[in-house]
């Protein structure tokens, strides 16, 4: 996918920023966007800026080694924003949310370095899946405030055959990308569908047992 200029882009992560906050996914202002442009660098959500509120000037460019292009200053996590875009040069976009369900499923799931999804028929939604006869793995791994520790600990695992294009960070969020903007914002919204029938899945079979 061609990248796109600084204007298309700051235009388009708003609009991305205003959808996603009126999902819940995006409280107080939790969150950070990013797409590659066409001259190398990048477009980033600037620190601090509730996403539902967005405006062009929220919107800041950095390059590729995550420095400031201006005067504003982009999020810490902006580090795990290129970090993608090192491991998978096709990823054109990344967007990062927090949902309660996503966080929730990262804590119930104490112990563990992943959830499969299986059968459901979201999964189609995945970039190169036609089938819900497949097994997608979520890679979950625990959190910091080192992002060079995180990245570290995920990179490995998403280059396994059947991880997705997202990850979860332990009690902090979920990461989604894709070849462009709207793929990623179709893999963070399956996702979390995913993880939402998993949950209430999960609740009533509980329900049933009692």
């Amino acid at each position: 996918m061609k990248s796109m200029a600084f204007d298309d882009a700051a235009r388009a992560l708003v609009e991305t920023g205003r959808r996603l906050d009126a999902r819940g996914w995006a409280p107080a202002t939790a969150g950070n966007y990013s797409v590659r442009l066409d001259d190398g660098s990048f477009a980033v959500t600037v620190s601090g800026w509730h996403k539902g509120r967005l405006t062009p000037a929220g919107i800041m460019r950095i390059d590729g080694k995550g420095r400031a292009i201006g005067q504003n200053k982009p999020s810490a996590e902006t580090a795990l924003h290129l970090a993608l875009y090192r491991l998978f040069p096709d990823v054109q976009a990344v967007l990062h949310g927090h949902s309660p369900e996503a966080v929730g499923l990262s804590r119930a799931a104490e112990g563990q370095s992943e959830w499969v999804f299986r059968g459901h028929e979201m999964l189609k939604a995945f970039p190169g899946n036609a089938t819900h006869e497949a097994e997608i793995r979520l890679p979950i791994v625990e959190n910091s405030q080192d992002m060079a520790v995180i990245d570290a600990a995920i990179a490995p695992r998403l280059l396994e055959p059947g991880a997705a294009p997202a990850y979860l960070i332990r009690s902090h969020g979920l990461y989604a990308w894709g070849k462009d903007l709207d793929e990623a914002e179709r893999v963070l919204e399956a996702t979390e569908w995913l993880i939402a029938a998993e949950l209430a899945e999960l609740g009533f079979r509980r329900a049933w047992k009692q």
